[in-house]
């Protein structure tokens, strides 16, 4: 009998390389992910240091920076973190917001198929016109913005070219910045209140509200169980105003909703939009199938906002990394 134990191999860390590493969605993922998969990621004019990680340059709209980085590295999965996602700032800059919601991203599209790596796009749920009425993921998108026009373009491109993707439209993702110089809105809410300033906010344009590593843990899932070929809406399963959203947060972390105001935002809606003039706007995604192909439960706005209460409750006031608040504190 032979009692001679065999040398067990380490499992091979999977490679992610996240395109646009120095974004708000893409430093937060890069941190939740770094521990157990090998990170790597791209930045443009924006380098960004992330312990354990490394960043390189990369311009999404020249195709030879693009096919070098993933010939390169070889990543398992690739996620696409480039972008613009402010409504106004694309209407503002259509043709900057076109290059990077759809240019760039069809040519990691085209090239993750040449070298055999998935790719996983964000997108948003202003694909759709906002009415209201619960949005399920074969509703057949509606845009009436420039935003959500390049949104649901990159949507279909990926689903009609792709062999190995996945595609999340989430709702408003919230959370810190790891850049100290680059605020989040997230971050600016925190700061005005925990200075005391008045602030005025949208109370016309109602969506969910997710942290965002939610999201995060969302997208470990479905790495782990190598889900392909899916679209998925990601939400808490309700919608707030960005003002009562606000009311919620002042709340949750004991801070001076009086200060808090309601006010209207500037949405700039496409002339060519087919549907819905109306001045509210409703962003309500069923999230039902996800729910039911993963076995979990998304949380309400109020969950969420104390999920993220607890992940930076007691940091203090500095301008650090910290793996596990992803930026400057105001708490």
């Amino acid at each position: 009998m032979n009692n001679e134990v065999k040398a067990i191999k380490p499992k091979r860390k999977k490679t992610i390389l996240i395109f646009g590493i120095s974004s708000f969605l893409g430093s937060n993922l890069a941190e939740f992910f770094k521990d157990e998969y090998k990170v790597v990621g791209t930045y443009n004019k924006n380098p960004v240091r992330i312990p354990g990680i490394l960043t390189i340059p990369c311009d999404v709209l020249q195709k030879d920076e693009v096919q070098l980085v993933l010939f390169a590295f070889r990543p398992d999965i690739t996620i696409y973190a480039v972008g613009m996602s402010s409504v106004v700032d694309c209407a503002l800059e259509p043709e900057r917001a076109d290059a990077l919601n759809t240019s760039g991203l069809f040519n990691v599209v085209d090239y993750c198929a040449r070298y055999k790596s998935q790719i996983c796009f964000i997108s948003s749920a202003n694909v759709f016109a906002g009415e209201k009425k619960n949005y399920l993921e074969m509703d057949i998108p509606d845009p009436n913005t420039i935003y959500g026009k390049t949104q649901a373009s990159a949507e279909f491109y990926i689903q009609k070219t792709s062999l190995n993707y996945i595609l999340f439209r989430s709702s408003k993702l919230y959370g810190r910045s790891n850049n100290p110089k680059r605020f989040t809105w997230f971050d600016l809410i925190q700061m005005k209140l925990s200075q005391k300033e008045q602030i005025e906010l949208d109370d016309y344009v109602s969506t969910g509200y997710l942290d965002v590593y939610y999201l995060a843990m969302i997208l470990k899932i479905c790495f782990d169980r190598e889900v392909k070929n899916r679209l998925f809406q990601v939400s808490s399963t309700d919608q707030m105003t960005l003002y009562n959203f606000t009311k919620k947060y002042a709340e949750i972390f004991n801070d001076q909703s009086t200060l808090i105001t309601k006010g209207k935002w500037s949405y700039p809606i496409l002339t060519s939009a087919a549907t819905h003039v109306a001045e509210k706007f409703y962003f309500d995604l069923d999230v039902s199938n996800l729910e039911g192909f993963l076995n979990i439960k998304l949380p309400s706005i109020e969950e969420s906002l104390n999920y993220t209460f607890k992940r930076l409750h007691g940091v203090k006031k500095e301008s650090k990394k910290d793996k596990n608040t992803g930026g400057v504190n105001f708490i």
